[in-house]
Order: structure tokens, then C-alpha cells, then sequence
């Protein structure tokens, strides 16, 4: 111990000559001190302080540190550096929760100072400052929750007005503890949502590297349980009486709410006069959903043939049709229903739907009840079979039960074929073309077939 004490001794007395050679006069020194004496004597011990920390010498440390944030705190960001060092050390060899809390608060103090002389740094400047030290406020204070709050408000403000946009790690590490804040009853609903409402669009267009900060922030809303649909009326229903015209609000409102998979008459009343001032295909398609899911079907109707009156993308336009007709199916209006599936089907003829076919079948046997004779309705199933073998290969790629469906169905529709009594007396031969001659599929050329027995 002798020898590295004699060896340190030594080192800091060839610092020291090497200082003595230097003129301290000279202008560029200026930053660390008014007189030639206090810039040589700050100078070694901004040198002693980085070689007591690498021998682990923190007390004497903590004596250059003080030194150097009294008399020359602007004179370099290493001294800053190094004081985090020497304060996380510290904090990690105290014996005592106050002896602990005491290099704490001297740690985040550390960064309030550099914030103050070097808060304009190009790189490390007040954006990466406040960046740390919200940071070490949340590891070595964690139980001061509206410190911690405060300071990562600071640092994504800062971030915003530095770089335009705040990291989106630092977004997520926040909102996770604001929402475990409101788990534990520190905060309320509101600022939850407030606070998603804000931080939001710190995630849009963001490098797939960060995408997984994104899952973490939507997943902690979501878990949250802050926007209930519950919580979501009772804040923003007096807002929307208020000002029932105001964008910004019911695009707030509307958009919380329906990732909440809200239906209430409120959620409905604020998306009715969303669409009143934004008329979009999107914000139909949902009113459409939420009115079909109870069962008020003219309306939902009402909403998906808004919306594809404003979607000229051919393959939305084929979804929205598919729905269309599904719900005129679900409403009993089969003649609708059949008009909406064969004009999904025509957007792009090389390339059929196969869930569009799927129940365009179903609704040409639904038709079949408007034919006279039990022959002319047996017919129909011809046809319908036809068009379910087209779709189940189709089906068997996009949704293999609705496929399996499809076969099942298939194999029940050929069992009531017209048999071949039924084609004898008709004078029809198997195999030969047949068009049928009633119902929804009037007009359709299809092949006669008799039914096996």
C-alpha cells in the first residue's frame, strides 16, 4: 500500500511540474480561472479528480469535484463527467438511507448546474442533459413519483423544442410510470389520457429499431384501464356538450373511444358529428361496425355506403361491398345483397373474392323461394354449387374455416339437386347447359346435374 501511495505521490508531483512549465496567462486558459495562480491550481485538480476516481479515492474526489464546481464550473463538461461517477459510487457504497438521499440529491444537482453552463452544447446539450437526469431520477429516487413525473415532462418538452421530436424510449419509460401511477391511485384517468394524447405522435414515423418503444406504449394504455369507455364519457361528455363543434375534440374523443371498443350512444352521438365535420371512409367504417354489432342495420347501411362513396382504393372498395352485402343478407334484402357481392366480384374479374362468393351463393338460394315449381327451385342449387367450388380454393388461402364451411355447405346443396326423375319429365339430360329461368339467379347459365341416390 506504501509503494502505490508513493506511486500516486510521485504522479500528481510530475502533474504538478509539468503545470509549473505552462504560461497560465495565456487567453485560453481564461475559462478556468481570473489569475494565472487559480487557473494552474483548478487545472491539477480537474486532473486530480479523474485519478482519485480511477483509484477509487471518492472522499478526496468529492474535494476536487467541489473545488472545481465553486470556482470554474464552466470550464469543462468532464468535470460534470466525472462527478456522476464519483456520485453513483457514492450512492452505492452509503451506509444509511439519509447518508444515501443526501449524494442523490447532489447527483441531480450535478445535472441542473451543467444544464445551466453547458445546456447549449450542440450534442450534449439541454436535451441529453434533462435526458440523464430524468433518467437517474427514476433509478435512484424511484419513490418520488411526482419528481420523477416532472422531469421526464421536462426532458420530452426539451427534446421537442431541440430536435422537433422527443426519443421514443424516453416516451415509453414515462408513460409506463405514469400508468403504474395510476394503477396505484397517484393519478387520475384524465391524465392518463391526456398524457397519451400528447406523447402519441412521438411515435408516428418512427425506425423499425424503435417500433418495439411504440408496442410499449400502446400496451401500457391499453392495460391501464384509464380509458374505459366508462372513464372516456364521463371526461369528455361535458367537454362535447360544451363545444360540439370543435375538430380537435371529437377527433380526440372519437379516436379514444373507439380504440376502447366503445358502442355507448355517446361514443355513436360524438362519431356522428365527427363525420359532420370530417367526412372520412374510416370514421364510417367504424360507425358502420358499432351500429351493425346492435343490430341497427339501416344505419350501419347507411355508414359503409358513405364510405364507399369516398374510397376509390379498388381492393377497400371490394371489402366495403362484401360488408355491404352481408349486412343487406343479414336484413333479408337478398336482391341488395346480391348486387353489392357481384360488384366486389366485378372490380376485379381475375381475381375473385372468394368470401364474396361464399355467400353470394347462399343468396342465390335464398332467392330460390320465388320460383313455382320444386324442379325450377332444385335448379338453383346447380348454380349455387358452381359458385361455391370457385370460392372454397380461394377461401382455402385467406380463411380455411370459412372453406371447410364452404365444403359442408357444397355438399348440402348437392344433396337437393333435381333428381333424375324430376329431369326425365322435364325432358333435361345430364350434362346438358341449363339457364335458370327464376329467382335471384335468373339468367344464369349452369349445367344439369341429377342428384345422387
Amino acid at each position: 500500500m506504501k509503494a502505490v501511495k508513493l506511486f500516486i505521490g510521485l504522479a500528481f508531483a510530475l502533474v504538478a511540474g509539468s503545470a509549473s512549465a505552462q504560461d497560465f496567462s495565456d487567453p485560453q486558459y481564461a475559462k478556468w480561472g481570473e489569475t494565472p495562480e487559480q487557473r494552474k491550481d483548478n487545472i491539477l485538480a480537474s486532473t486530480f479528480l479523474k485519478e482519485e476516481l480511477a483509484n477509487r479515492n471518492y472522499n478526496q474526489a468529492a474535494k476536487y469535484l467541489q473545488q472545481l464546481l465553486q470556482n470554474c464550473p464552466a470550464a469543462s463538461e468532464n468535470t460534470f463527467v466525472r462527478g456522476v461517477t464519483l456520485y453513483k459510487q457514492k450512492v452505492n457504497r452509503a451506509k444509511s438511507l439519509a447518508e444515501k438521499n443526501v449524494y442523490v440529491d447532489s447527483l441531480l444537482l450535478l445535472y441542473d448546474i451543467r444544464l445551466q453552463y453547458f445546456g447549449a452544447h450542440p450534442k450534449r446539450g439541454k436535451a441529453y442533459i434533462l435526458d440523464r437526469k430524468a433518467r437517474e431520477h427514476l433509478t435512484y429516487r424511484e419513490g418520488d413519483r411526482e419528481g420523477i413525473r416532472k422531469d421526464f415532462e421536462t426532458a420530452i418538452a426539451a427534446q421537442v423544442e431541440v430536435n422537433g421530436a422527443a426519443d421514443p424510449e424516453l416516451v415509453a419509460i414515462y408513460f409506463k410510470n405514469l400508468c403504474d401511477d395510476y394503477t396505484n391511485d397517484i393519478v387520475d384517468a384524465m391524465t392518463i389520457v391526456n398524457a397519451y394524447d400528447a406523447n402519441a405522435k412521438h411515435f408516428a414515423n418512427i425506425d423499425e429499431s424503435q417500433k418495439e418503444f411504440k408496442n410499449q406504449f400502446e400496451t401500457c394504455f391499453g392495460a391501464s384501464g384509464a380509458a374505459s369507455c366508462e372513464n372516456l364519457q364521463k371526461i369528455f361528455e361535458p367537454k362535447v356538450a360544451a363545444a360540439p363543434n370543435d375538430e380537435a375534440l371529437l377527433a380526440q374523443a372519437f379516436q379514444l373511444m373507439a380504440k376502447a371498443n366503445c358502442e355507448s350512444d355517446f361514443f355513436l352521438s360524438v362519431g356522428e358529428m365527427y363525420y359532420g365535420v370530417k367526412p372520412e371512409s374510416s370514421i364510417a367504417m367504424i360507425l358502420a361496425q358499432v351500429y351493425q354489432n346492435k343490430k341497427e342495420f339501416a344505419k350501419a347501411n347507411h355508414y359503409l355506403r358513405e364510405a364507399l362513396t369516398k374510397e376509390s382504393v379498388a381492393e377497400e372498395r371490394e371489402k366495403l361491398l362484401v360488408r355491404i352485402g352481408i349486412l343487406e343478407m343479414t336484413a333479408n334484402n337478398y336482391a341488395a345483397a346480391v348486387k353489392a357481392f357481384n360488384e366486389s366480384i366485378n372490380i376485379d374479374e381475375g381475381d375473385d373474392d372468394g368470401l364474396a362468393l361464399y355467400f353470394l351463393a347462399q343468396c342465390y338460394v335464398a332467392g330460390s323461394k320465388d320460383c313455382g315449381s320444386e324442379l325450377a327451385k332444385h335448379s338453383v342449387y346447380w348454380v349455387a354449387y358452381d359458385i361455391l367450388q370457385k370460392a372454397i380454393p380461394l377461401l382455402e388461402v385467406t380463411d380455411a374455416a370459412v372453406a371447410t364451411n364452404a365444403k359442408n355447405l357444397a355438399n348440402s346443396y348437392r344433396s337437393v339437386f333435381p333428381t333424375a326423375e324430376e329431369c326425365f319429365f322435364a325432358e333435361l339430360k345430364e350434362g346438358a347447359t341449363y339457364t335458370i329461368n327464376c329467382g335471384l339467379a335468373k339468367g344464369l347459365s349452369t349445367k344439369v346435374r341429377y342428384r345422387a341416390q
